[in-house]
């Protein structure tokens, strides 16, 4: 799946972590390079921050208005699931 469409305005930053070799983190390593010039260029006022390390469990990390967080795991997610994966952080905050 190719990136569509901007993310929601209540986005305020995305964080990706990832790992520069494991293999939990492949297709997360391949959707970045096929993608992110897509995802910026559909949100261009969005900061985008890819954040390597070694071994580190792949994930994303929205930050929404007065400093909420939400994550999801992305570790061992198929290249082609990734988009859909970080469309669900559309949804916002989770509320409790």
């Amino acid at each position: 799946m190719s990136w569509r469409g901007p993310l929601s305005n209540s986005i305020k930053e995305l964080r990706i972590h990832l790992s520069q070799s494991a293999s939990g983190s492949a297709g997360l390593r391949s959707f970045i390079a096929k993608s992110y010039p897509a995802m910026k260029q559909a949100n261009p006022s969005l900061p985008i921050l890819i954040r390597e390390a070694q071994n580190v469990e792949a994930r994303a990390f929205a930050r929404y208005d007065f400093g909420v967080e939400r994550k999801i795991s992305l570790e061992n997610v198929a290249e082609n699931e990734i988009a859909a994966k970080i469309l669900e952080l559309n949804n916002g905050p989770v509320r409790k």
